[in-house]
């Protein structure tokens, strides 16, 4: 007790303080920012929050979250859809599920797309995102500019003999309301999404490394910054790289208790030392709008999404004609 007593009184009488590193604790000074030449390696962390719009449920908002309707499943707890030991002993409501939010069935939404116009402009330096359903992908993001911490659908393995199987099979045995079951061995077949309790990628542990140290803009969209370790991320950028929430509510703040001790290491909006974070509180499909305008990029970034979302409904409208065409000739 005496050490922690003297952590706490060595803290409170030698406060960090820190120079402000934006013009204005706001969007726009977010925006002065990256027009000043400083934002040139933009890293985004992004949850569920960018794919509501395109009509895909979050995990935990009251009476519409995913953990909110998954009760028809009857399972022992909403989280054992996403247990391993759950899934081998009764897979169906995972794959009963995983039909209902297969990728390909949502369009990816402005959020999607202002992170790929920020790869346009050379300003991502990554993307790390906690979402299963591939519309980072589809929104025109690559391999190389994409961490998915939590795995995703684009492709599955066999729980037995560890055989790979691609997107295109997977979601024909889904559709057909089949258990995945491997043509070699008969093991189960899983999507390399992570189910709690499961390693994250390597990938995230490499890309970690040098990613956060070299970003010099942090861009956090539509997550509560609750699911370890992917909210430490935000603490692993320098002390004077700016760090950008937008989001329906703060999250990843630093308590204040914690912060006295000097224990604390998450984001400070409101206190008199802030000093680089800014919180953007609403849709993140409309923040990212407003960003876009006060950048000056507004036109340029509609017009994309539009030409995007006008293909995709092409490709659909495509796919359902031949689709119609096979049927009447197997008929």
């Amino acid at each position: 007790m005496d050490m922690l007593r003297a952590l706490f009184a060595r803290n409170m009488a030698l406060p960090r303080h820190h120079a402000p590193v934006l013009e204005e604790m706001t969007l726009n000074g977010i925006a002065k920012y990256i027009q000043s030449g400083k934002g040139k390696r933009i890293l985004c962390m992004v949850g569920a929050g960018i794919s509501t719009s395109a009509g895909i449920p979050d995990f935990r908002s009251p009476g519409s979250g995913l953990y909110h309707n998954l009760q028809k499943y009857n399972l022992p707890h909403p989280q054992a859809i996403f247990e391993m030991s759950y899934f081998k002993m009764n897979p169906q409501p995972f794959f009963t599920l995983a039909k209902e939010l297969y990728p390909g069935e949502f369009k990816p939404t402005v959020s999607h797309y202002f992170m790929r116009f920020l790869r346009d402009k050379g300003l991502l330096l990554r993307c790390y995102t906690q979402n299963i359903d591939t519309l980072e992908r589809v929104a025109g993001l690559t391999d190389d500019n994409l961490v998915e911490a939590h795995g995703s659908f684009h492709t599955s393995h066999c729980l037995g003999c560890q055989k790979a199987f691609p997107l295109t099979w997977m979601k024909e045995e889904i559709f057909k309301d089949n258990i995945p079951v491997c043509d070699e061995c008969e093991g189960l077949v899983k999507p390399d999404i992570i189910f709690f309790g499961e390693s994250l990628p390597q990938r995230f542990f490499q890309c970690i490394q040098t990613d956060f140290s070299d970003c010099d803009l942090l861009i956090i969209m539509g997550t509560s910054l609750v699911v370890q370790p992917f909210s430490s991320l935000t603490n692993r950028v320098s002390e004077t790289t700016p760090r950008l929430l937008l989001n329906m509510e703060r999250s990843g703040q630093t308590d204040p208790i914690m912060a006295a001790l000097g224990l604390g290491s998450g984001m400070d909006f409101d206190s008199e030392n802030a000093y680089r974070d800014v919180a953007w509180l609403g849709k993140c499909d409309d923040g990212c709008l407003a960003l876009a305008e006060l950048l000056g990029w507004k036109e340029e970034f509609e017009a994309l999404v539009t030409a995007e979302h006008s293909r995709i409904d092409e490709e659909l409208t495509t796919a359902k004609l031949q689709g119609a065409t096979i049927g009447a000739h197997h008929s």
